[in-house]
């Protein structure tokens, strides 16, 4: 959940799993997954700023709880992150 502010001064708080896009012109509008429009005060770089720092906030109470630093990798490989720094190998292809 991240904070935002609506064009009006009044705070909301938003899943950011439900953005979809979100569009400078020039005011900030963010379109959710369900269609929804909403317009805030942030910038886009702002928006994404909170939604990463959000995420890493997630990821980082998830590693305390884990017993090692393998588990953790296997945390990050469901989320789709890479915190190794080394070159990943190519996804293995299903062959039906």
């Amino acid at each position: 959940m991240i904070e935002l502010t609506r064009l009006n001064g009044n705070p909301m708080i938003l899943n950011s799993d439900l953005i979809k896009t979100a569009e400078a012109s020039p005011d900030t509008m963010l379109t959710l997954i369900n269609g929804e429009k909403l317009i805030v005060r942030e910038d886009t770089a702002e928006v994404v700023e909170r939604v990463l720092a959000y995420r890493a906030r997630l990821l980082a109470a998830v590693a305390k709880r884990l017993p090692s630093y393998g588990d953790l990798q296997r945390v990050v490989a469901l989320a789709s992150l890479d915190v190794s720094g080394q070159p990943q190998p190519a996804p293995k292809q299903n062959n039906r």
